[in-house]
Protein backbone atom coordinates (compact mmCIF):
# COMPACT_ATOMS: atom_id res chain seq x y z
CA UNK A 1 0.00 0.00 0.00
CA UNK A 2 2.60 2.30 0.84
CA UNK A 3 4.35 2.30 -2.76
CA UNK A 4 0.56 2.68 -4.18
CA UNK A 5 0.56 5.45 -2.23
CA UNK A 6 3.35 7.45 -3.16
CA UNK A 7 2.94 6.71 -6.72
CA UNK A 8 -0.98 7.67 -6.54
CA UNK A 9 0.30 11.30 -4.81
CA UNK A 10 2.86 11.42 -7.53
CA UNK A 11 0.04 10.99 -10.20
CA UNK A 12 -1.93 13.57 -8.85
CA UNK A 13 0.24 16.59 -8.96
CA UNK A 14 -0.40 16.51 -12.73
CA UNK A 15 -4.97 16.25 -12.38
CA UNK A 16 -6.05 19.43 -13.48
CA UNK A 17 -9.00 19.31 -10.86
CA UNK A 18 -8.22 18.02 -7.21
CA UNK A 19 -10.17 17.28 -4.56
CA UNK A 20 -8.98 16.97 -1.05
CA UNK A 21 -10.79 16.22 2.26
CA UNK A 22 -9.84 18.33 5.20
CA UNK A 23 -9.73 17.51 8.87
CA UNK A 24 -8.13 20.01 11.22
CA UNK A 25 -8.99 18.98 15.19
CA UNK A 26 -5.99 21.06 16.85
CA UNK A 27 -7.55 22.86 19.67
CA UNK A 28 -11.75 23.45 20.76
CA UNK A 29 -12.88 23.30 16.89
CA UNK A 30 -13.51 19.74 15.32
CA UNK A 31 -13.85 20.48 11.65
CA UNK A 32 -13.78 18.47 8.16
CA UNK A 33 -14.32 20.47 4.80
CA UNK A 34 -13.97 19.59 1.24
CA UNK A 35 -11.82 21.56 -1.17
CA UNK A 36 -11.44 21.95 -4.56
CA UNK A 37 -8.48 23.51 -6.18
CA UNK A 38 -7.45 25.12 -3.28
CA UNK A 39 -9.89 28.09 -3.36
CA UNK A 40 -13.43 26.39 -3.98
CA UNK A 41 -14.97 25.24 -0.78
CA UNK A 42 -17.50 22.92 -1.09
CA UNK A 43 -18.32 22.10 2.56
CA UNK A 44 -16.87 23.30 5.94
CA UNK A 45 -18.51 21.96 8.56
CA UNK A 46 -17.23 22.87 12.14
CA UNK A 47 -17.91 21.74 15.64
CA UNK A 48 -17.18 24.46 18.68
CA UNK A 49 -16.62 23.50 21.95
CA UNK A 50 -16.13 26.85 23.00
CA UNK A 51 -19.49 26.96 25.12
CA UNK A 52 -18.17 24.04 26.98
CA UNK A 53 -14.56 25.38 27.79
CA UNK A 54 -16.06 28.65 28.65
CA UNK A 55 -16.78 27.66 32.04
CA UNK A 56 -13.59 27.10 32.87
CA UNK A 57 -12.29 30.05 31.76
CA UNK A 58 -10.10 28.14 29.04
CA UNK A 59 -9.60 25.06 26.68
CA UNK A 60 -9.02 21.72 29.03
CA UNK A 61 -6.86 19.46 26.68
CA UNK A 62 -9.01 16.41 27.86
CA UNK A 63 -12.69 17.83 27.39
CA UNK A 64 -11.16 18.80 23.54
CA UNK A 65 -9.65 15.64 23.15
CA UNK A 66 -13.13 13.54 24.02
CA UNK A 67 -15.29 15.71 22.11
CA UNK A 68 -12.99 15.87 19.14
CA UNK A 69 -13.57 12.23 19.42
CA UNK A 70 -17.24 12.28 19.83
CA UNK A 71 -17.93 14.80 16.98
CA UNK A 72 -15.58 13.40 13.91
CA UNK A 73 -17.55 10.72 12.54
CA UNK A 74 -20.74 12.51 11.97
CA UNK A 75 -18.43 15.96 10.82
CA UNK A 76 -17.09 13.93 8.07
CA UNK A 77 -20.48 12.23 6.56
CA UNK A 78 -22.16 15.64 6.94
CA UNK A 79 -18.88 17.28 4.88
CA UNK A 80 -19.62 14.72 2.34
CA UNK A 81 -23.25 15.19 2.08
CA UNK A 82 -22.86 18.81 1.88
CA UNK A 83 -20.81 18.48 -0.81
CA UNK A 84 -22.30 16.14 -2.76
CA UNK A 85 -19.69 14.25 -3.10
CA UNK A 86 -18.62 10.42 -2.08
CA UNK A 87 -15.76 9.22 -1.22
CA UNK A 88 -14.52 7.93 -4.19
CA UNK A 89 -14.56 11.25 -5.40
CA UNK A 90 -11.56 12.45 -2.93
CA UNK A 91 -8.23 12.38 -4.82
CA UNK A 92 -6.73 13.15 -1.34
CA UNK A 93 -6.91 13.48 2.80
CA UNK A 94 -5.45 16.30 4.61
CA UNK A 95 -4.60 16.45 8.29
CA UNK A 96 -3.15 18.97 10.65
CA UNK A 97 -0.92 17.17 12.49
CA UNK A 98 0.90 20.18 14.21
CA UNK A 99 1.06 22.39 16.10
CA UNK A 100 -1.76 22.35 18.81
CA UNK A 101 -2.81 19.83 21.73
CA UNK A 102 -1.38 17.06 21.31
CA UNK A 103 -4.63 14.71 22.61
CA UNK A 104 -6.59 17.29 20.06
CA UNK A 105 -4.18 16.47 17.32
CA UNK A 106 -4.10 12.70 17.49
CA UNK A 107 -8.03 12.62 17.35
CA UNK A 108 -7.62 14.44 13.59
CA UNK A 109 -3.95 12.45 12.63
CA UNK A 110 -5.89 9.12 13.67
CA UNK A 111 -9.04 9.30 11.60
CA UNK A 112 -7.16 10.90 8.77
CA UNK A 113 -5.08 7.54 8.51
CA UNK A 114 -7.99 5.27 8.99
CA UNK A 115 -9.57 7.18 5.72
CA UNK A 116 -6.52 7.29 4.09
CA UNK A 117 -6.19 3.45 4.59
CA UNK A 118 -9.44 2.18 3.91
CA UNK A 119 -9.96 4.21 0.84
CA UNK A 120 -6.72 4.16 -0.69
CA UNK A 121 -6.20 7.68 -1.16
CA UNK A 122 -2.63 9.87 -0.31
CA UNK A 123 -2.39 11.21 3.17
CA UNK A 124 -0.77 15.00 3.11
CA UNK A 125 0.14 16.19 6.79
CA UNK A 126 -0.58 20.02 7.29
CA UNK A 127 1.33 22.73 9.02
CA UNK A 128 -1.10 24.66 11.15
CA UNK A 129 -0.30 27.57 10.55
CA UNK A 130 0.35 27.53 7.23
CA UNK A 131 -3.11 26.58 7.06
CA UNK A 132 -3.88 30.21 8.67
CA UNK A 133 -1.96 31.50 6.02
CA UNK A 134 -4.12 29.65 3.35
CA UNK A 135 -7.32 30.90 4.54
CA UNK A 136 -6.53 34.65 2.55
CA UNK A 137 -6.41 32.19 -0.78
CA UNK A 138 -10.54 30.78 0.30
CA UNK A 139 -11.70 34.91 0.77
CA UNK A 140 -9.61 36.57 -1.75
CA UNK A 141 -9.38 34.53 -5.09
CA UNK A 142 -6.84 36.43 -7.11
CA UNK A 143 -4.14 36.87 -4.14
CA UNK A 144 -1.24 35.41 -5.02
CA UNK A 145 2.44 35.53 -3.41
CA UNK A 146 4.55 37.19 -3.08
CA UNK A 147 3.48 38.90 0.13
CA UNK A 148 4.37 39.40 3.69
CA UNK A 149 1.89 37.64 6.65
CA UNK A 150 1.73 39.21 10.40
CA UNK A 151 0.44 35.37 12.08
CA UNK A 152 -1.63 36.44 15.03
CA UNK A 153 -3.03 33.95 17.21
CA UNK A 154 -3.22 32.53 20.47
CA UNK A 155 0.28 30.20 19.84
CA UNK A 156 1.89 32.45 17.66
CA UNK A 157 2.73 36.16 16.83
CA UNK A 158 4.80 36.43 14.00
CA UNK A 159 6.07 38.52 10.58
CA UNK A 160 6.59 35.54 7.58
CA UNK A 161 7.84 36.90 4.57
CA UNK A 162 5.84 34.44 1.90
CA UNK A 163 7.58 33.69 -1.31
CA UNK A 164 5.55 31.02 -3.02
CA UNK A 165 2.87 29.35 -1.97
CA UNK A 166 4.75 26.54 0.32
CA UNK A 167 8.16 28.99 0.75
CA UNK A 168 7.85 30.64 4.01
CA UNK A 169 10.85 32.78 6.13
CA UNK A 170 10.72 33.97 9.69
CA UNK A 171 11.33 37.63 9.56
CA UNK A 172 10.36 38.65 13.23
CA UNK A 173 8.73 36.60 16.04
CA UNK A 174 7.43 37.11 20.01
CA UNK A 175 10.08 36.20 22.45
CA UNK A 176 7.66 35.76 24.55
CA UNK A 177 3.73 35.66 25.14
CA UNK A 178 1.62 35.07 21.44
CA UNK A 179 -0.64 38.55 21.31
CA UNK A 180 -3.87 35.83 21.24
CA UNK A 181 -2.63 35.30 24.70
CA UNK A 182 -2.26 38.19 26.11
CA UNK A 183 -6.02 39.05 25.30
CA UNK A 184 -7.25 36.07 26.99
CA UNK A 185 -5.04 37.25 30.05
CA UNK A 186 -6.33 40.12 30.44
CA UNK A 187 -9.78 39.61 29.29
CA UNK A 188 -9.65 36.91 32.77
CA UNK A 189 -8.45 39.54 35.15
CA UNK A 190 -11.28 41.50 33.56
CA UNK A 191 -13.49 39.08 34.31
CA UNK A 192 -14.63 38.93 30.66
CA UNK A 193 -16.06 35.00 29.47
CA UNK A 194 -13.66 32.86 27.13
CA UNK A 195 -12.71 33.45 24.40
CA UNK A 196 -11.22 36.17 25.91
CA UNK A 197 -10.06 38.43 22.11
CA UNK A 198 -13.71 39.09 20.68
CA UNK A 199 -14.87 40.09 24.24
CA UNK A 200 -11.85 42.56 24.25
CA UNK A 201 -12.72 44.12 21.23
CA UNK A 202 -16.40 44.93 21.83
CA UNK A 203 -15.49 46.08 24.94
CA UNK A 204 -13.01 48.40 24.00
CA UNK A 205 -15.29 50.14 21.44
CA UNK A 206 -17.18 51.69 24.69
CA UNK A 207 -13.67 52.52 26.15
CA UNK A 208 -11.54 55.41 26.41
CA UNK A 209 -7.42 55.40 25.57
CA UNK A 210 -6.60 57.25 28.56
CA UNK A 211 -4.04 54.82 30.61
CA UNK A 212 -0.39 54.46 29.59
CA UNK A 213 0.52 51.01 28.87
CA UNK A 214 3.48 50.36 26.97
CA UNK A 215 5.15 47.70 24.94
CA UNK A 216 8.86 46.56 25.75
CA UNK A 217 11.50 49.31 23.87
CA UNK A 218 14.52 46.61 23.60
CA UNK A 219 12.75 45.61 20.47
CA UNK A 220 12.11 48.39 18.97
CA UNK A 221 15.14 48.03 16.12
CA UNK A 222 14.17 44.68 15.26
CA UNK A 223 10.79 43.11 14.19
CA UNK A 224 10.35 41.15 16.90
CA UNK A 225 7.39 41.13 19.83
CA UNK A 226 6.85 41.60 23.43
CA UNK A 227 3.67 41.25 24.86
CA UNK A 228 4.45 39.46 28.77
CA UNK A 229 5.00 43.07 29.57
CA UNK A 230 2.07 44.74 28.52
CA UNK A 231 0.00 41.89 29.83
CA UNK A 232 1.49 42.00 33.30
CA UNK A 233 1.23 46.06 33.79
CA UNK A 234 -2.98 45.26 33.03
CA UNK A 235 -2.66 42.59 35.20
CA UNK A 236 -0.77 44.97 38.20
CA UNK A 237 -3.19 47.53 37.30
CA UNK A 238 -6.39 46.14 38.21
CA UNK A 239 -4.72 44.04 41.42
CA UNK A 240 -3.62 47.83 42.53
CA UNK A 241 -6.85 49.29 41.82
CA UNK A 242 -8.57 46.62 43.85
CA UNK A 243 -6.38 46.86 46.36
CA UNK A 244 -7.03 50.17 47.07
CA UNK A 245 -10.89 49.62 46.75
CA UNK A 246 -10.42 52.24 43.64
CA UNK A 247 -12.73 52.17 41.17
CA UNK A 248 -11.73 51.42 37.59
CA UNK A 249 -13.29 51.19 33.70
CA UNK A 250 -13.10 47.90 32.25
CA UNK A 251 -13.50 49.22 29.07
CA UNK A 252 -11.19 51.99 29.17
CA UNK A 253 -8.74 49.39 30.00
CA UNK A 254 -9.60 47.60 27.06
CA UNK A 255 -9.58 50.04 24.94
CA UNK A 256 -5.76 51.38 26.09
CA UNK A 257 -4.19 47.47 26.17
CA UNK A 258 -6.03 47.22 22.64
CA UNK A 259 -4.49 50.38 21.25
CA UNK A 260 -1.17 49.48 22.28
CA UNK A 261 -0.74 46.07 21.22
CA UNK A 262 -2.48 46.76 17.83
CA UNK A 263 -0.24 50.46 17.08
CA UNK A 264 2.81 47.93 17.66
CA UNK A 265 1.49 45.28 15.16
CA UNK A 266 0.63 47.85 12.39
CA UNK A 267 3.86 49.76 13.10
CA UNK A 268 6.08 47.07 13.41
CA UNK A 269 4.31 45.24 9.88
CA UNK A 270 4.22 48.88 8.15
CA UNK A 271 8.17 48.66 8.82
CA UNK A 272 8.62 45.33 7.26
CA UNK A 273 6.86 46.23 4.28
CA UNK A 274 9.02 48.76 3.58
CA UNK A 275 11.99 46.85 4.33
CA UNK A 276 10.75 44.02 1.95
CA UNK A 277 9.46 46.45 -0.66
CA UNK A 278 6.18 44.07 -0.60
CA UNK A 279 3.20 45.98 -0.69
CA UNK A 280 0.97 43.36 0.18
CA UNK A 281 0.32 42.01 3.45
CA UNK A 282 -2.19 39.21 4.87
CA UNK A 283 -3.02 38.82 8.08
CA UNK A 284 -3.57 34.65 9.54
CA UNK A 285 -4.93 34.01 12.98
CA UNK A 286 -8.04 34.24 15.30
CA UNK A 287 -6.88 37.96 16.22
CA UNK A 288 -6.99 38.81 12.57
CA UNK A 289 -10.61 39.20 13.36
CA UNK A 290 -9.94 42.11 15.72
CA UNK A 291 -11.60 45.59 14.41
CA UNK A 292 -9.20 47.95 15.91
CA UNK A 293 -6.59 45.98 13.61
CA UNK A 294 -8.19 45.63 10.74
CA UNK A 295 -8.34 49.19 10.67
CA UNK A 296 -5.38 50.35 11.97
CA UNK A 297 -3.47 47.90 9.36
CA UNK A 298 -5.41 48.60 6.22
CA UNK A 299 -4.54 52.38 7.12
CA UNK A 300 -0.83 51.35 7.72
CA UNK A 301 -0.52 49.73 4.62
CA UNK A 302 -2.32 52.33 2.12
CA UNK A 303 -0.21 54.93 3.79
CA UNK A 304 3.04 53.40 2.29
CA UNK A 305 1.06 51.96 -0.85
CA UNK A 306 0.42 48.95 -0.14
CA UNK A 307 -2.72 46.73 0.70
CA UNK A 308 -3.89 44.71 4.19
CA UNK A 309 -5.67 41.16 3.43
CA UNK A 310 -7.85 39.33 5.84
CA UNK A 311 -9.63 36.83 5.68
CA UNK A 312 -13.49 36.36 5.93
CA UNK A 313 -14.38 36.41 9.64
CA UNK A 314 -15.45 32.59 9.35
CA UNK A 315 -11.85 31.42 8.36
CA UNK A 316 -10.33 33.69 10.74
CA UNK A 317 -10.39 31.17 13.48
CA UNK A 318 -9.76 27.03 13.17
CA UNK A 319 -11.25 25.16 10.03
CA UNK A 320 -10.67 22.67 7.77
CA UNK A 321 -10.97 24.57 4.86
CA UNK A 322 -7.83 26.12 5.54
CA UNK A 323 -5.50 22.84 5.72
CA UNK A 324 -7.36 21.81 2.67
CA UNK A 325 -6.47 25.01 0.47
CA UNK A 326 -2.64 24.56 1.82
CA UNK A 327 -2.91 21.02 1.48
CA UNK A 328 -4.12 21.33 -2.69
CA UNK A 329 -0.49 23.71 -2.72
CA UNK A 330 1.17 20.82 -0.68
CA UNK A 331 0.18 18.37 -3.34
CA UNK A 332 1.20 20.59 -6.73
CA UNK A 333 4.39 21.38 -5.43
CA UNK A 334 4.91 17.55 -4.02
CA UNK A 335 5.23 17.98 -0.54
CA UNK A 336 3.38 16.86 2.76
CA UNK A 337 3.40 13.48 1.59
CA UNK A 338 2.78 11.04 4.93
CA UNK A 339 2.65 8.03 5.27
CA UNK A 340 0.81 5.89 7.83
CA UNK A 341 3.01 6.18 10.67
CA UNK A 342 2.28 9.95 10.81
CA UNK A 343 1.49 11.01 14.68
CA UNK A 344 0.95 14.66 16.21
CA UNK A 345 3.52 16.89 16.68
CA UNK A 346 2.28 19.81 19.74
CA UNK A 347 5.02 21.92 18.49
CA UNK A 348 6.30 22.56 15.31
CA UNK A 349 8.55 24.91 13.40
CA UNK A 350 6.49 27.84 11.37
Amino acid sequence: MKKYLATEFNNLRSKQDLIILAIESSCDETAVSVVKNGREVLSNIISSQIDIHRRFGGVVPEIASRNHLMAISNLYEEALKQANISPKSIDAIAVTYGAGLMGALLVGVNFAKGLSYSLQKPLIAVNHVHGHIASNYITHKDLKPPFLCLMVSGGHTAILKVSDYTKFKMLGSTVDDAVGEAFDKVARVLSLPYPGGPEIDKLAKSGRNNIKFTVSNSLKSTLNFSFSGIKTAVINYVHNKTQKNEKFEKADIARSFEECVTDELTSKVTRAMEMTKLKKVVVAGGVGANSMLQEKLKAGAKKIGGEAYFPELKYCTDNAAMIGSIAYYYLRKGTGKAELDLTARPTIEL
